[in-house]
């Protein structure tokens, strides 16, 4: 480096500034095409063309609903908070915007000199800690919109993601403590290196992925977990006073969410930038720019293929009434969770660590024999409708 700048100014520092300012811009124009992948997901699934008049295949639909959004009047409605209401967007959006720091997007750059830098924001020694924390930050800006809109739709609106992301957190929490248990570190470019000398973890704890897909979908409150903003009953949620700029805010922040979310899950469970699930070869750590870019891309198409399941499973799954969303979490998934960290706490114990696959298959025949000895809830059940096709009358009563 040269002598006039700063000791503080690093090969590491110059490599982290770039990748927070090339990620940062990449998660706002990947908020903004996917409101339009949304929708031409929609329109497939729908049998629909969907937006294909601005642009090529309506490549500038974006472009067209941001300059809208900025046109459009900024009402704010009579006796809302101003303050709490002017912040409850930023609040959303910000949290998501500086999640993303500690996910490794590459490996290891080699400099000319022999030196090598992280292709990451910041490679902190609590990195999936802070990325759990700076995700449920989200929550508040939601409700604080709702409580200070001053609407009855909005606050009830506040209140379910208020409920639903403390139930979801707790599921969420324990599906990564058994990565963390099976990892031994809280360092995700270390858990990305494990698995490209192994085995990548969806294929040894295939369970607890599929927990912390789930529980991701009810963070960002994506469909069937959007209770929050349903318009069936609460005509927008949470958002229901907001339009121009601070509405878009909201939006903005749930599919950065989803980004993050999705960039999180592919180092977790995916192996990274790993191409190779099972042991053998694979991408190497460290290497050139070249390898650097192919990494890259590697995350970042499997960031894809988990953005379009999350717009797959909204286009297809109905949503859950409340009770069923809150009994999916207390009932179903925590003792799922609990279940499972105990597996792999007795399984790290002994040392059967490559063996871990098993446990998930010895946790489902304890789920499945275990389940009917539960308590569970009475509410809320469906009543047979006497004389229907599915609740025929008694014999010798004549039907109505």
């Amino acid at each position: 480096m040269p002598e006039w700048l700063p000791t503080f100014i690093t090969p590491q520092v110059i490599a982290s500034v770039i990748v927070i300012v090339l990620i940062l811009h990449l998660a706002l124009g990947a908020a903004a095409y996917f409101i339009l992948l949304e929708r031409k997901v929609c329109a497939w699934v729908q049998d629909r063309i969907g937006p294909n008049r601005v642009g090529t295949m309506g490549l500038l639909q974006p472009i067209a609903d941001g300059l809208k959004l900025f046109m459009k009047e900024d009402f704010m409605p009579r006796g809302v908070d101003k303050g709490l209401f002017i912040l409850a967007p930023a609040l959303t959006v910000i949290p998501a915007m500086v999640g993303f720091l500690v996910i490794p997007w590459g490996g290891l750059l080699e400099l000319a000199n022999g030196e090598t830098v992280a292709i990451m924001g910041a490679n902190i020694n609590i990195g999936v800690i802070y990325l759990i924390a700076t995700g449920s930050l989200g929550v508040y800006g939601v409700a604080i919109g709702g409580w200070a809109s001053n609407n009855k739709f909005s606050f009830l609106g506040g209140l379910r993601a208020s409920a639903q992301i403390i139930s979801y957190e707790i599921p969420m929490a324990l599906a990564l403590l058994c990565v963390i248990l099976a990892s031994g570190t809280l360092l995700p470019q270390t858990i990305v290196e494990q698995q490209l000398s192994g085995q990548w973890n969806i294929v040894h704890q295939p369970i607890v992925a599929v927990l912390f897909y789930i529980c991701l979908l009810a963070e960002a409150n994506r469909a069937p977990f959007d209770l929050a903003e349903a318009e069936q009953e609460l005509v927008g949620g949470w958002h229901t006073e907001y339009s121009s700029m601070r509405w878009a805010l909201f939006f903005m922040g749930e599919y950065i969410h989803l980004f993050v979310g999705a960039a999180f899950f592919a180092t977790l469970f995916l192996g990274g930038w790993s191409l190779n699930p099972l042991t053998g070869w694979d991408l190497p750590s460290t290497g050139g720019a070249l390898l650097i870019a192919l990494q890259v891309g590697v995350v970042l198409g499997k960031v894809f293929l988990l953005v379009f399941l999350a717009m797959m499973v909204r286009w297809t799954l109905p949503r859950f009434r409340f009770d069923q969303l809150m009994r999916l979490a207390w009932e179903g998934m925590i003792p799922t969770s609990l279940l499972l960290v105990l597996v792999v706490t007795i399984y790290m114990y002994f040392g059967w660590s490559d063996y871990l696959w098993t446990g998930s298959i010895l946790a489902l025949v304890i789920m499945i024999v275990a389940r009917p000895l539960l308590p569970t809830s009475n509410t809320n059940k469906r009543i047979e409708l006497l004389g229907s096709r599915f609740s025929p009358p008694p014999e010798g009563m004549p039907p109505e």
